[in-house]
């Protein structure tokens, strides 16, 4: 997460702010479906002020068996929010949030969209398009190219605004 200014960072939270931070954002990740571990590992990231630590941080900070943490890391890194990089010289793994990480999820979900949005079209045909489920496939594939075009456009739109102001 290279891109926050060095001013923002120059006073460090207390733990204890940092830590209720870490669960209500865990909180809230969760409720949108994330993974509860998952969501408190990655969350411990995000807060960090290198977006980067070991598995014995993680651990440690979350009060988890080194265990939950693998099992979170091994969920994040499959959904591409996470990677895991060698700490030089040691046999230590550090996971890293990717710079960009939100422009990269969501960017990554159009592929998704246009995987649903041809199975959908697949689907109403093999449905029969005049039935009701033919046209309810058909409708949320439309759906999902609609959706699909207006992320590329907001990812443009965002790409343009963190330019501007210099980011």
């Amino acid at each position: 997460m290279a891109d926050i200014p060095r001013a923002a960072s120059a006073a460090a939270p207390d733990p204890e702010d940092r830590s209720r931070f870490v669960e209500r954002f865990a909180g809230e990740l969760t409720e949108a479906g994330m993974q509860r571990m998952a969501a408190r590992v990655f969350a411990a990231l995000f807060a960090s002020e290198t977006a980067s630590m070991t598995s014995a941080e993680l651990s440690g900070q979350l009060q988890v068996s080194p265990a939950a943490v693998s099992g979170a890391i091994r969920y994040l890194t499959q959904v591409s929010m996470v990677s895991r990089e060698r700490d030089p010289g040691t046999r230590r793994e550090r996971y890293v949030l990717h710079d960009e990480l939100w422009y990269e999820t969501f960017t990554s979900r159009d592929q998704v969209l246009v995987r649903w949005e041809k199975v959908l079209k697949d689907g109403a045909r093999a449905l029969g398009e005049d039935s009701r489920a033919g046209v309810r496939a058909a409708e949320t594939a439309e759906f999902f190219e609609f959706l699909q075009a207006e992320l590329l456009g907001l990812m443009d739109r965002w790409r343009a605004h963190k330019d501007a102001r210099g980011g």
